[in-house]
């Protein structure tokens, strides 16, 4: 008979907890050794140390429930607890090495945390650009029907954007444009010239000056190696005129009197020529004109050696001027991803305004 029931229970319960632990101990064995094949450098130093922890937890629990047990049957006044010290060395032997592996595996895990928000934070950056640069959101303007698209490319950032504003109670201002090259240089690059205009358009009322007042800035700044293509047109209500400027951007597509014209550049690329002049082009604004401009990715999507091209782009307006400005842009991109034999690989934006 037992001498003690209830220190039976407690060592039935420590031999339980044993087994668990063993049982743990040998599963981490094993991923020890098949990761100890691949040689994973710090890797193998966490899983050894997990497995040896295991492996003494275990052991301590073993030699508590046979202790408890052997004490439960014969009154030995303890001296089986004895063998708990065994584990109690092993732990005032090795304890410093489980306190630099612990040490070792905060570390790792800390430098794993941070590496895991740098690529988050390398993530969202483009996105965050893009959002400044080309937003999904326009403010919403009484009189006209906008319609936008930006299309990402494969690079990591780009320059493309496009901007819409008020220059005053009855005048309003699209911009498009795109920089040479990619990446944060080109997005800052954009990032200025699209905010720079927005002070020159509201200082000039022809849209010619504001990039000519803008070309000189932007030659100022030393940055020969960027240029920039880009386009501004400006709804003026009270006069019933839309006036047009183009630094060496792809032309514009105007619905006016029922029929398709180009609105073609009329200067060259900004930063090209410091003393570069730009002339504006002016046509009456009546209810239902549409205006499309776009970057050239639209038009540069490839299928093998034939580019999607201008025409392309004419003859989808030519088909159904009427259709919403939003559903035209939409249109364009799936037609231009439809025709091109791999993912585009530049940046596209597109901006359609309609007179309502």
């Amino acid at each position: 008979m037992w001498s003690n029931p209830p220190l039976m229970v407690v060592a039935l319960g420590c031999l339980v907890a044993a087994v668990v632990w063993g049982r743990s101990a040998r599963r981490l064995r094993r991923a020890w050794l098949r990761i100890d094949d691949s040689s994973e450098g710090d890797a193998v130093v966490l899983a050894r140390s997990a497995f040896r922890k295991e492996a003494h937890t275990a052991l301590l629990y073993s030699l508590l429930a046979a202790s408890l047990g052997i004490t439960s049957v014969r009154t030995l006044y303890g001296i089986p607890l004895l063998a708990l010290a065994l584990p109690v060395f092993i732990s005032l032997r090795y304890g410093p090495r489980f306190l630099h592996e612990a040490r070792l595996a905060e570390e790792r895990s800390l430098l794993e945390r941070r590496a895991e928000e740098v690529l988050s934070q390398d993530e969202l950056a483009p996105r965050r650009w893009a959002a400044r640069l080309a937003p999904e959101e326009l403010p919403d303007v009484a009189g006209f029907e906008v319609g936008r698209v930006y299309s990402a490319g494969t690079g990591l950032m780009a320059g493309d954007f496009y901007d819409l504003y008020r220059t005053s109670p009855t005048r309003l201002a699209a911009v498009i444009g795109d920089v040479s090259g990619h990446g944060i240089e080109a997005s800052i690059t954009a990032f200025q010239v699209k905010y720079l205009l927005r002070v020159f358009l509201r200082q000039y009322r022809d849209p010619a000056q504001a990039l000519e007042e803008l070309n000189r800035q932007m030659a100022e700044q030393g940055r020969g190696e960027e240029f920039v293509s880009l386009a501004a047109v400006v709804f003026d209500e009270d006069a019933g005129t839309l006036r047009y400027a183009s630094a060496g951007h792809p032309p514009a597509w105007l619905w006016h009197d029922r029929e398709v014209r180009p609105l073609r550049a009329t200067g060259p690329l900004l930063t090209l020529d410091p003393d570069a002049a730009y002339i504006s082009r002016e046509v009456p604004l009546q209810l239902g004109d549409l205006i499309l401009l776009y970057t050239d990715g639209l038009a540069e999507a490839r299928s093998g050696e034939q580019l999607f091209g201008e025409d392309r782009i004419a003859a989808m307006l030519r088909r159904d001027p009427g259709v919403e400005a939003d559903v035209l842009c939409k249109s364009l991109i799936e037609a231009a991803r439809d025709f091109a034999d791999t993912q585009l690989p530049d940046d596209v934006a597109i901006l359609a305004i309609r007179r309502i």
